[in-house]
């Protein structure tokens, strides 16, 4: 007998409590925001920020505190120190914002202070720089690069599910006018990615583009609460937080795009047999096994990633756990539950699928 989570005539009422889940995420997102606003925006890593990182390795057993002590009248801005590798490794990244000093500087400082104050040998394996013009140019790519992933799962969420290319065609074509428009202003390119992200929401409204509507708006739920924890918990934002909320972007995707094409199918034969409350019900409930199996084992993975994968991709492996936690979370209780609000779209006359 194989493995049974949901039994096959399960049967629970997701849309009824759907003023509930928009409760909590209002709540995650509104506490995320308020962090974010608290402390002045995302803390940036030394990839968008600017700055140094120098990696030591000594050679006898101590820990980060007794480094950061070691280093402290150096007086170098923002010093952060971070244990790597595994516990025998007795290998740290050093930190610092300073963009001011040259890295040949630093690097005899740290060298004099480590020298007269750890009582060990250790070696400085590398020494890297960003410079304060290089970390806004990356700081900007990544975010260009997290917009157009929504704008292009926008256009073929459209397509997909609605065999309407055109209006997704003009959806795209609007928003590449707004943006443009809007980068003559010489707006911050944060503020710029926010607002071509409410205006992608709009026109889906406005184009009655209600599966791509529910998709991007449970995406950008799931890139808004992840941003918010990791801000509480005063988590820097580095290249490899984008490339996790990238990964988050397409895993919700996909959870999504699941439970929509069931939607979508049920749709097709229960037409004018069901209302569509209860179709999405059903869908749900079809879909729910194969969505905790798939979340459970990929959490499994990712959590296996976080607690023996090392300080090096600790924090990335902490923003998938939250996104992939999230995204199941939002392909359920948000994305659903919209597509439910603003109702079916008009079905095609020729399925193709």
């Amino acid at each position: 007998m194989g493995l049974q989570i949901i039994k096959p005539d399960t049967n629970i009422d997701f849309v009824g409590i759907r003023k509930i889940a928009f409760i909590i995420s209002a709540i995650l997102i509104l506490c995320g925001l308020g962090s974010l606003l608290i402390k002045g925006g995302p803390k940036y890593g030394i990839d968008f920020a600017g700055g140094m990182i120098v990696q030591v390795r000594i050679d006898k057993a101590t820990d980060a505190a007794a480094v950061k002590d070691a280093v402290n009248e150096v007086n170098l801005p923002g010093l952060v120190v971070q244990s790597i590798g595994l516990e025998g490794d007795h290998e740290y990244l050093i930190r610092t914002s300073s963009s001011d000093i040259t890295s040949e500087e630093v690097r005899a400082k740290i060298n004099n202070a480590l020298t007269d104050n750890l009582g060990a040998s250790f070696e400085i394996q590398r020494l890297e720089m960003v410079g304060p013009k290089v970390g806004a140019d990356l700081r900007s790519q990544a975010l260009e690069a997290l917009f157009y992933a929504v704008l292009l799962i926008a256009v073929y969420i459209s397509g997909r599910f609605e065999q309407r290319w055109t209006a997704a065609a003009v959806m795209a074509a609007a928003l590449g006018g707004c943006v443009y428009g809007l980068g003559l202003l010489d707006l911050d390119m944060g503020w710029l990615i926010l607002a071509a992200l409410f205006i992608t929401v709009g026109l889906c409204w406005y184009l009655k583009l209600n599966y791509a509507l529910g998709a991007v708006a449970a995406l950008i739920h799931d890139v808004l609460i992840t941003v918010g924890l990791f801000s509480i918990m005063g988590k820097e934002f580095d290249l490899t937080i984008i490339a996790a909320l990238l990964t988050l972007v397409g895993y919700s995707l996909n959870d999504t795009i699941i439970v929509f094409d069931r939607i979508r199918e049920n749709t097709i034969a229960k037409q004018g047999k069901m209302p569509f409350g209860q179709i999405i019900n059903l869908s749900v409930n079809q879909t729910l096994s194969r969505t905790i199996m798939t979340s459970g084992t990929t959490l499994l993975v990712v959590f296996c990633l976080y607690v023996m994968g090392g300080s090096v991709i600790h924090d990335f492996a902490l923003a998938l756990l939250i996104g992939i936690t999230v995204g199941t979370y939002s392909s359920i209780f948000v994305a659903s539950p919209i597509l439910y609000g603003f109702g079916p779209s008009e079905l095609p006359k020729t399925e193709e699928d």
